[in-house]
């Protein structure tokens, strides 16, 4: 069990390594596609990744399961993405960067709610969620001031709402005992079903010259197979063996893990700022972490 659970924070660990720099690589797409094409390219790259790694099929499910998974799909998949990636054509990276890490709070009320056993929260849960959202602050506003945008931040704040949902039916699959790259590409499935109709209300175009560049056909296969094949059968993983709310606190490290890239790939300067907030993103996470906060599966 210790090392099951170990295998668990790793591959939570190693998801967040990833998704932490997808903010870069969004970015850089945004000049040429639509983000529901980016959406679109990335998933279908991730569904076909895992139906070549694990070419087997789900023989039967319920409807109640067939149902989890749907909703699983349109919220992780297809309206999670969608609205981040528009926010960001709205408002500052920085803006959505603390809006979305308030998403393991949400899960963590959720989880309380509406899973069972419950999964118990306690006061060290509540105090690292406050220090960590203290460091993301100062991460993502070292030297800007704060900038408001209504629509962008509405959008950010539905984004961190849907993936608290998209956990908590995560963690219900789980309960399937089916393999989970069966059970992640089932969700991709149906994220992919529930983006075609968003494709035609936004003028969707396979224009294949953008992939003729080396930075747009790098991007995309790093966003299809790292961020999207890999990083939701780890994610998935880490749910099913930690639980939504113990895994759902490493999205504190998204925004630290977006900084040290941006110092590393954009060659950003390293201020005072960004070093404190990354320590108290990592204490938050530790103190969010601690053996304290019952979690009860």
């Amino acid at each position: 069990m210790v090392t099951e659970k170990r295998t668990g924070h790793l591959a939570a660990l190693l998801t967040i390594l990833i998704w932490g720099t997808t903010f870069i690589s969004t970015k850089i797409l945004l000049a040429d596609f639509q983000p529901v094409e980016i959406l679109f390219f990335r998933f279908i790259i991730g569904y076909f990744i895992l139906l070549t790694v694990y070419p087997h099929n789900i023989k039967r499910l319920s409807w109640k399961q067939e149902t989890t998974f749907a909703a699983a799909g349109f919220c992780g998949v297809c309206l999670y993405y969608f609205l981040e990636n528009v926010a960001l054509t709205y408002t500052m990276a920085s803006n959505i960067g603390v809006i979305i890490s308030i998403a393991p709070f949400i899960t963590a009320i959720l989880a309380h709610l509406f899973i069972k056993p419950k999964e118990r929260l306690q006061i060290n849960f509540f105090i690292g969620f406050i220090v960590a959202i203290a460091g993301i602050i100062l991460i993502n506003f070292n030297g800007s001031q704060l900038k408001l945008n209504p629509v962008g931040d509405i959008l950010a704040f539905a984004a961190a709402f849907v993936w608290a949902f998209y956990s908590i039916l995560t963690k219900k699959i789980g309960n399937f005992e089916l393999p989970v790259i069966l059970s992640t590409r089932r969700t991709f499935f149906y994220g992919i079903l529930f983006m075609i109709p968003t494709l035609l209300l936004f003028d969707f175009q396979l224009n294949v010259l953008h992939f003729m560049e080396m930075k747009n056909l790098f991007n995309i296969l790093y966003l299809g197979i790292g961020a999207s094949a890999l990083c939701f059968v780890t994610w998935n993983y880490a749910i099913k063996i930690l639980g939504a709310v113990k895994t759902s606190i490493y999205i504190y490290m998204v925004p630290a893990i977006t900084v040290i890239t941006s110092i590393l790939v954009l060659e950003e300067t390293v201020t005072f700022l960004s070093i404190a907030g990354t320590i108290l993103t990592i204490i938050g996470l530790f103190l969010s972490e601690s053996n304290k906060t019952g979690s009860k599966k």
